[in-house]
């Protein structure tokens, strides 16, 4: 499910936002937001396409698709290993989908810019 600019959301789980802190060599705390932290979805950015070997995969089986049949028997066989080799990745591609990050301004005036939108839950 893709989530929706203006939707209220919270944060599925805490949230860890900083490494230690430090004061004059002392660890004074670290940053984080509880879960449950509610806010307004502002922005939502859908990444197509951006693995490579998926791309590459999509590039040669299109490719062997349209050409394979007139192809030389050497060049079709090289073709179908590559294409063999790649397919893994398209196949993680396809079940994963496109990575799908959000802008959230939070009721407490956080805001967390280009985060993956599971890491939050509908209000």
């Amino acid at each position: 499910m893709t989530l929706q600019e203006g939707q209220r959301v919270k944060l599925a789980a805490d949230l860890r936002l900083s490494g230690p802190i430090e004061v004059s060599g002392a660890v004074i705390g670290i940053l984080s937001l509880a879960s449950d932290t509610e806010g307004t979805v502002e922005e939502v950015v859908v990444h197509v396409g951006e693995d490579a070997d998926a791309r590459e995969y999509e590039r040669l089986k299109s490719l062997l698709d349209s050409y394979g049949d007139g192809m030389p028997p050497e060049s079709k066989g090289q073709l179908e290993q590559k294409v063999g080799a790649l397919y893994p990745a398209w196949a993680v591609f396809q079940e994963q989908g496109p990575l799908v990050t959000v802008r959230v301004r939070f009721d407490n005036g956080f805001i967390l810019d280009a985060s993956p939108q599971d890491l939050y839950v509908p209000v």
